[in-house]
């Protein structure tokens, strides 16, 4: 299934196809496939290059680990999330490795390598759905994360598959049209709500 965006300028084919299923395919997403989406990652900006993400990734053929992501998900998410072959959970470091100053930035850059990776996903025909709907306590506690650690998303990672396959609500959403803020409401020049001047046509 696919869900162009609906652009009003153009953008790169890559950005205009990606977006969030929550029905997955019933087929594995290779090794070496999956190595090279996290080599997308890993080449995301950061700030000092302090690089502070990683990621908890566990396969459907892995039951122990698939079992465990998915008992920090929250229900809502768990009903369609249990049919994705791979989900993730999402890391950054807080603090900078080098004094152990805090990093503000490190969800931003987190963000960017996760950015990454679904445009690397899109390239091979995988969508990445990422989630917020997950307990962060309860990922601490099943992965032994450390202290100086937070999780900030979880991820489903697979081909898209039948809508049909979930319930209807779900569905619904699935096949519902795709919209965004218009660029008025957030690109904006000299003072907070003034609209940026280049984007009059």
């Amino acid at each position: 299934m696919q869900k162009l965006a609906p652009a009003e300028f153009p953008i790169h084919d890559l950005i205009r196809e990606r977006w969030s299923p929550r029905a997955f395919a019933d087929k594995p997403v290779p090794p070496d496939v999956l190595r090279s989406l996290f080599e997308a990652a890993r080449w995301a900006p950061s700030s000092n290059n302090e690089q502070p993400w990683a990621y908890l990734v566990a396969t459907k053929d892995d039951k122990e680990n698939f079992a465990k992501t998915l008992g920090v998900l929250v229900e809502f998410n768990v009903n369609w999330a249990k049919n994705a072959p791979v989900l993730a959970l999402a890391v950054a470091k807080l603090t900078f490795s080098k004094n152990n100053a805090p990093n503000r930035n490190a969800p931003y850059d987190l963000g960017a390598a996760s950015a990454f990776l679904t445009v690397e996903a899109a390239s091979r025909g995988i969508f990445v759905h990422q989630m917020a709907g997950f307990d962060p306590q309860k990922a601490r506690q099943a992965f032994e994360i450390p202290a100086d650690w937070d999780t900030f998303a979880a991820l489903a990672l697979g081909y898209p598959g039948d809508p049909e396959s979930l319930p209807q609500a779900l569905k619904d959403r699935e096949v519902a049209p795709r919209t965004r803020k218009p660029l008025s409401e957030f690109v904006m020049t000299g003072q907070w709500g003034h609209t940026a001047p280049f984007l009059s046509k």
